[in-house]
């Protein structure tokens, strides 16, 4: 059974928490800075502006940090970023994340297309993303602070909840 998530608006404490978190090779190229860099740069969730208007954290059972969603406003979509805690990732739980936050995105942007980019060495999450109901719609090279890599465009197409899925929201 997956764990229970909750979303909250993401404070200043969860994203300092955030600065903190150490994932193991190869995913280590995806943690943030130090939070006295972000903060000083005033980047991503260290500006309280950006932080309120496009992060969400994920709140396991007990209310602790378990994760983070960005909503990153595009024209005609809500472009998702997700982490989760290093010690969650890889225990099958990203789906239901990765739900919470897309169904978010719907409330917020009903019209918009639901997508996200993931780099193509990264099998664990596109498995996470198709399971959640995301399908691969281009391949391309992009500019990352790693360098230039591949990563595939999801979007989601939303369907139902099945009964293994339920339909809590």
């Amino acid at each position: 059974m997956a764990m229970p998530f909750t979303l909250r608006p993401m404070t200043e404490e969860d994203a300092r928490r955030l600065c903190e978190w150490r994932y193991p090779e190869p995913y280590d190229r995806y943690r943030w800075p130090a939070w006295e860099e972000m903060a000083k740069e005033g980047r991503e969730f260290a500006d309280p502006d950006i932080r309120a208007k496009q992060y969400v954290s994920f709140a396991d059972a007990k209310g602790e940090l378990a994760g983070y969603a960005q909503l990153f406003p595009l024209d005609r979509a809500v472009r998702l970023g997700i982490g989760l805690r290093p010690d969650l990732c890889g225990l099958g739980l990203g789906p239901e994340a990765i739900l919470l936050a897309a169904r978010e995105a719907r409330r917020r942007r009903p019209d918009a297309d639901i997508d996200l980019e993931v780099e193509t060495w990264n099998e664990r999450a596109v498995k996470a993303y198709k399971k959640a109901g995301f399908v691969v719609e281009d391949e391309y090279g992009k500019r990352a602070e790693h360098g230039i890599v591949r990563v595939l465009c999801m979007v989601w197409r939303e369907r139902s909840p099945g009964p293994d899925r339920g339909a809590a929201e």
